[in-house]
């Protein structure tokens, strides 16, 4: 079969098995990457399902999923098959639109997979840069390695709120509403703290490609983690826990304020589809945080170095259980916040945090690279961090007190 030159294709990936041209093998292993990937997800989404309910019960001194399958590891393909053939409920076309309403869950479940495809999920990247052999060709573990993945990571990112937004407004009920309102507000609030914690990565990598970043951080003490000090995690942690609604930010479907929020009326099948959405977007975010900050696949090698690629699959897989973790501990540990709590932690603290800790990182690259005493740039930036802090401190409060004296509290 003739392959068609590289060179005369858009380069939207920049995969080592493309760089010969495009043949029968090429597409072939990229359908084969295209099915694992997905079989990964959705086996790890089934088990995170099932991890959360038995964890959580553990937590809350409850039994869990025991019957279906060992352990009741079959507890979650149950529920599937069971909601498959549930009836499937429509919005009356006078007060909603089932058109949308059928749409809706999709919105939320493919970018959930198409953020999946520029993760790098396994590969030696201490000595091949992440790249395997298989049947004579190179190539790397991911899908597509776009030159500007990040950006296509927070586009896709930002679609999973218009399926919230349309299931809301097309179910015509009020409490889907109000959850679908709740759901725009607080994703565009967080995105932003989001997308600004994400500067300091860049800023340290110099690259937007997900496998460039990882090859950065190709030793654990290269990881972006310490790197960029700490801060843009934490603050790259509470973003997307929020962008998830996952607790302590679920106000978007709050049982005991609005009900079941934007999925109220939805049944059967539909139901499940969000379902699933909202836990892969929670294995996908894991990823994401686990190939930005902590090296993705990277991970020590003690024996078979011959098979250093499917060390690192091990390894990615540990550090996403870990995150995975995290989030079902928030759930089990912490009250929900009130939805000015919620939009003061966005706007008052992330995103001024995130400003002027990427000021604080420029800066002491500046000062390095002109031979500046480094340690007298960071003190000299976490100083003016702190004041630019206080001041927002103080101007927050002033502006609390003239609204209090204003409604007749002085």
């Amino acid at each position: 079969m003739t392959a068609v030159s590289i060179s005369t294709m858009l380069p939207l990936a920049v995969d080592p098995l493309f760089v010969g041209g495009v043949g029968l093998e090429e597409v072939l292993i990229v359908a084969l990457k295209v099915g694992v990937a997905f079989a990964l997800l959705m086996v790890s989404v089934m088990l995170m399902i099932w991890f959360e309910r038995k964890l959580h019960a553990d937590m809350t001194n409850r039994m869990g999923p025991t019957i279906a399958g060992p352990f009741g590891l079959l507890q979650t393909l149950a529920d599937g098959i069971k909601l498959f053939f549930k009836e499937d409920m429509l919005p009356n076309e006078e007060r909603g639109d089932s058109t949308i309403f059928r749409l809706a869950p999709y919105l939320t479940l493919i970018p959930a997979f198409l953020i999946f495809t520029v993760v790098p999920i396994g590969g030696d990247f201490d000595n091949a840069d992440g790249k395997v052999s298989w049947w004579g060709n190179t190539t790397q573990l991911q899908i597509a390695d776009p030159p500007v993945g990040i950006l296509f990571v927070l586009a896709l990112s930002s679609l999973a709120v218009y399926g919230i937004m349309l299931a809301g407004w097309s179910s015509g009920s009020k409490y889907p509403l109000f959850g679908s309102v709740r759901a725009s507000a607080q994703m565009v609030s967080y995105e932003a703290a989001l997308g600004l914690s994400l500067v300091a990565v860049l800023v340290k990598s110099g690259t937007l490609s997900t496998h460039d970043i990882v090859v950065g951080q190709a030793d654990g003490w290269n990881w972006n983690l310490w790197i960029t000090g700490f801060i843009p995690f934490i603050v790259f942690l509470i973003a997307s826990t929020a962008e998830l609604n996952r607790p302590p930010f679920d106000l978007v479907e709050a049982e005991q304020e609005i009900v079941g929020g934007f999925h109220t009326e939805y049944s059967s099948i539909r139901f499940a589809l969000f379902f699933l959405g909202e836990y892969m977007n929670v294995v996908t975010m894991s990823a994401i945080m686990v190939t930005l900050f902590f090296g993705g696949p990277d991970g020590p090698i003690p024996f078979l170095e011959s098979f250093g690629w499917a060390w690192g699959i091990l390894w990615f897989l540990l550090k996403i259980l870990c995150f995975c973790f995290t989030f079902i501990w928030f759930r089990a540990a912490l009250p929900r916040f009130r939805y000015d709590q919620l939009m003061d932690l966005g706007w008052k603290l992330l995103i001024p945090l995130s400003l002027g800790w990427i000021v604080a990182l420029v800066a002491l690259d500046i000062g390095v690279a002109e031979g500046w005493n480094r340690f007298l740039v960071f003190g000299l930036s976490l100083a003016g961090l702190l004041v630019m802090g206080a001041l927002l401190n103080a101007a927050i409060q002033s502006g609390k007190r003239k609204h209090l004296a204003g409604e007749g509290f002085d």
